[in-house]
């Protein structure tokens, strides 16, 4: 049971990612009434700390320097290891992101410590955590127990719930000074072709396409759709080698990874490397001309018929709900 536990509070644009706040449920989670210290790592990050506070940090330790602006693996595992050093911690988390999954396992490597990565559960028995991990593309699950300390894992965004956020409360953080040197790779600028909005990998409703919508107009249905829902737009590997859209929205094996509360798939046939990205999907709607099609295998509700009827008809629904509860 870890006692002081270290949370990766994550950024994206200078906003703290929702997987940050998950984070921080789970380290209190596995903290058992002990310590939860957030780290804050970036160039004038200082002022998120308030919020990491309000989701339930007990302490949040600041690290900021010109060079750690951008992400990159030796300034990142430069900050961190130096509050790891500092603090001493006997378990750490951090969201299961892409800067997660690069960055914990050079953290493991350094401290010659296990790594339990993608952890969608976490359950006590007799003050033994065990942790519940997909395996197999999402089509088995294998429940873990780390043996010895310090305990650290990645968890996957939407699946542990975040604590309750108190806006009153507050706190002071602490600025440590660490020298950032001998960087092999120096980030200039970011430029990113991902669309606006929701972030993808934590949006609550994706609504995705595959290659049935046929042409880049055709994921404008679906857009308006997820805008009308508050959600964000995703697509199959087919969608996107078709050039329907860009690989930035690509869900699957070799794209991202949700787990949305809702995830409407439209015209998309049901690849095993496709699913292996939303099977976990809280509820799953499928639209296809096909009733055959492999989708409906895992939908919790499947539609058969055009999408380009489908969607907009659910589009005008939803409107009149919204309407109607305003």
């Amino acid at each position: 049971m870890a006692k002081k536990v270290l949370v990766l509070g994550e950024l994206r644009e200078g906003i703290l990612r929702n997987v940050s706040f998950e984070a921080i449920a789970a380290g209190k989670k596995i903290a058992a009434g002990g310590e939860v210290t957030a780290v804050l790592i970036g160039k004038s990050v200082k002022d998120q700390a308030n919020e990491l506070f309000q989701y339930g940090a007990d302490r949040v330790v600041v690290v900021e320097d010109d060079q750690l602006e951008h992400y990159t693996p030796d300034g990142y595992s430069q900050a961190f290891m130096a509050v790891v050093n500092q603090e001493e911690p006997e378990g750490i988390v951090f969201g299961h992101t892409a800067l997660g999954k690069d960055l914990s396992p050079k953290i493991a490597n350094k401290m010659s410590a296990g790594l339990i990565s993608d952890v969608t559960a976490i359950e006590e028995v007799n003050g033994e955590f065990t942790f519940t991990r997909p395996i197999y593309s999402g089509k088995a699950f294998e429940k873990v127990v780390s043996t010895e300390e310090p305990l650290m894992i990645t968890i996957r965004p939407n699946n542990i719930d975040s604590l309750v956020k108190d806006a009153s409360k507050t706190g002071n953080a602490e600025t440590m000074t660490v020298e950032i040197k001998d960087l092999r790779t120096i980030v200039k600028e970011v430029v990113t072709k991902a669309s606006e909005g929701v972030d993808l990998s934590e949006a609550k409703v994706i609504v995705a396409g595959g290659r049935g919508v046929k042409s880049a107009e055709g994921f404008e249905p679906l857009k308006e759709l997820a805008d009308v829902l508050g959600g964000a737009v995703g697509a199959s590997r087919g969608a996107c080698d078709a050039d329907y859209c860009d690989y930035s929205l690509q869900i699957g094996q070799t794209g991202k990874v949700v787990t949305p509360d809702l995830y409407i798939a439209c015209g998309i046939s049901g690849a095993i490397q496709h699913m292996a990205g939303m099977s976990n999907s809280k509820v799953i709607v499928a639209i296809n001309k096909d009733p055959e099609a492999t989708i409906f295998n895992v939908a919790d509700y499947g539609i058969v018929g055009d999408l380009f009827e489908v969607v907009p008809l659910l589009t005008e629904e939803f409107k009149k709900i919204k309407v109607a509860s305003s």
